[in-house]
């Protein structure tokens, strides 16, 4: 591996996958440098690998798709984004792509945590099925209508919400009861419900309501952000992929927020003025006032 190899963003990354799955991305970036005529496995083969084995297949861009369903699938992607853009207690963005892939994705957006982590607050699993209605919900506020495309988030969130009811006690109506039970849970086993036909319909009222209370939050998140939508939309329809600092750069300039990397160098540079001796200072404005001044700065400027 080279020097550009970060593996503690890797690891970040991968949070959830199996060994099998490492060796797998292990394996397909050897591949890919191997293609490329390269000795050595550098960052950008380990993300695409990662992205073949945990996203599903590689990148298709040969797949034609309509201009219409591109705009739709723009929307829906950015929507995502955004609605996690707005959330505190929401996973950054590292990535938001259009570009259809071979085990049918018609496009994705990547999220990675921040820090490796073993527990979610409650907050921060209402957080993450707001973020999959996000997808449905920006198309449904700028086209008036949805379609088929929300069919793994609408999946996944259910998943949560009903983990949520059933097994970790986050439920308003149950409290902390426990409602199912999961067996094999280290190889991926279901949850079968430990409970009557009653309350098993009622459980499903609360799943339902809790991911309809997230769909209405992640249409109230849009509606107030349609300048961002629309932007960054068209901006993504026009570059197919962005990173997550492009689109939070976008983000920023839309909203008038000052860049967090920019008022820390100020900040820094600003604590480093402070820590210079005022005998210093004065030295240095007699070169700043001096005639010869350019024969004096590169002084300063080493």
């Amino acid at each position: 591996m080279d020097e550009s190899v970060d593996l503690d963003a890797m690891a970040l990354a991968s949070v959830g996958l199996v060994g099998s799955d490492l060796a797998n991305i292990i394996n397909e970036a050897a591949i890919l440098a191997v293609k490329d005529k390269r000795k050595y496995v550098n960052q950008k083969d380990l993300f695409e690998a990662f992205e073949l084995v945990a996203v599903g297949g590689k990148e298709k861009k040969d797949r034609a798709m309509s201009e219409k369903e591109r705009k739709i699938v723009s929307y829906h992607e950015v929507g995502h984004a955004l609605v996690s853009a707005l959330q505190k207690d929401a996973e950054p963005v590292q990535k938001i792509t259009i570009v259809p892939r071979t085990m049918g994705a018609l496009g994705y957006t990547l999220q990675t945590p921040e820090e490796e982590k073993f527990l979610e607050t409650k907050d921060e699993l209402i957080a993450k099925i707001v973020t999959y209605m996000g997808g449905r919900a920006a198309e449904d506020i700028k086209f008036g209508s949805y379609t088929s495309g929300a069919a793994n988030d609408i999946e996944q969130a259910t998943k949560i919400a009903r983990a949520m009811v059933t097994r970790f006690g986050m439920s308003e109506k149950f409290g902390m009861m426990g409602l199912a039970t999961v067996e094999s849970q280290y190889l991926d086993g279901r949850a079968s419900l430990i409970c009557g036909d009653n309350t098993a319909a009622q459980i499903d009222e609360e799943v339902l309501k809790m991911i309809t209370d997230a769909y209405s939050k992640a249409k109230e998140l849009l509606a107030e952000n349609m300048e961002c939508l629309d932007k960054i939309s068209e901006y993504l329809f026009e570059h197919e992929t962005i990173t997550g600092k492009e689109f939070m750069k976008i983000f920023r300039e839309i909203k008038g927020l000052p860049d967090p990397e920019e008022e820390k160098d100020s900040s820094e540079t600003e604590d480093d003025e402070k820590s210079v001796p005022e005998e210093t200072k004065e030295y240095k404005s007699i070169f700043d006032d001096n005639d010869s001044k350019d024969d004096h700065d590169s002084i300063f400027d080493e």
